[in-house]
């Protein structure tokens, strides 16, 4: 029986990683540590946990990883365990830059605390949620896991620094430290706050979508299934001691082509309010994935409109949790 400890699996990744973990092998042991903070309304990490209480194998433990003592975490986590999945982060590039100092409490401290917790208990893997963001503004695309790296918001430094931090303990500690680089996961369950969800909203409400940009910015989305296979991968890996890697879709798709394909499945035309571009914001983002591919078998398999029809009848099913109560 494998055990893991996954932090932030009442989220959209962890929780999904949660579903797949139990499916794949129902006596695998699942600890899941999550504060449900208010960065959006907690019921929908609610409805993301339901039913996770009825597996035998499944603990929930409602602790801030910024705010915990490495103690409480041993006495509350006393058996041994396989690998930390390092979920739990404050996220966002746009509130980070209102409130770094918060960034840097929750991301940073609270790796550490997690890292001061697997070197007590001798936990031999550490899977680590980085981000694209510490690519920063860098046009030698795709990009490779060796690019030089500068990052330009908070929120995607406080990401650098979790990596360097990470590389520190596995050289002092024996933890093997593996590091993977997201690229804008989307899927059903999607955070609220990511533009395939605002968009959604706003096109199924009758409001118009705000839009950062000319439209030509673009992103690697990547659907959450296949992060979540990279995922499991990772926890695996036994080569070396310290990785990083890039879990992307390896093509880049602009906010003008997303909200069209948007606009599609949804049945319905979006109107557009355009605004200057938000400090913080890159241009474009595209993974080299090479690497995943050579090391993890990672192979990014669903199509962008066919993720989309999916998380739009995820939404459509959740309407009433979902939309503005004036609206739903």
């Amino acid at each position: 029986m494998r055990r893991y400890v996954i932090t932030g699996g009442a989220g959209f990744i962890g929780s999904q990683l949660i579903r797949t973990l139990f499916r794949q092998n129902p006596f695998v042991e699942i600890i899941n540590i999550d504060s449900f903070d208010n960065f959006y309304e907690r019921s929908i990490k609610e409805k993301n946990t339901e039913g996770f209480h009825l597996h035998p194998n499944y603990t929930l433990i409602r602790k801030d990883l910024s705010q915990v003592k490495v103690d409480e975490l041993l006495h509350m986590v006393t058996k041994p365990v396989d690998a930390i999945i390092h979920l739990a982060a404050k996220a966002g590039v746009r509130p980070s830059i209102q409130n770094p100092v918060l960034y840097q409490q929750h991301n940073i401290t609270g790796l550490q605390n997690m890292l001061d917790f697997a070197r007590i208990k001798k936990i031999p893997q550490f899977v680590f949620a980085s981000s694209s963001s510490v690519y920063g503004i860098n046009n030698n695309y795709p990009w490779k896991e060796n690019e030089q790296l500068m990052p330009v918001s908070p929120y995607a430094m406080t990401k650098l620094s979790g990596e360097a931090l990470g590389h520190v303990y596995s050289n002092l500690y024996n933890i093997r430290f593996i590091a993977l680089r997201l690229f804008t996961v989307y899927g059903p369950s999607q955070r609220p706050d990511l533009a395939i969800h605002k968009f959604t909203k706003s096109i199924v409400q009758g409001q118009p979508i705000q839009m950062y940009g000319d439209g030509n910015s673009s992103r690697d989305y990547t659907y959450v299934d296949d992060i979540v296979n990279g995922i499991i991968a990772a926890a695996h890996y036994n080569q070396s001691s310290f990785e990083i890697f890039n879990l992307g879709n390896n093509y880049s798709i602009s906010l003008n082509k997303l909200i069209e394909t948007i606009e599609e499945v949804a049945g319905e035309k979006a109107r557009v309010l355009r605004f200057s571009d938000q400090p913080g914001d890159v241009p474009k983002t595209a993974a080299d994935i090479s690497k995943a591919g050579r090391l993890l078998g990672y192979a990014p398999k669903m199509d962008l409109k066919y993720g989309i029809e999916k998380f739009y009848q995820w939404f459509c099913q959740h309407k009433e949790l979902l939309l503005d109560k004036q609206t739903a």
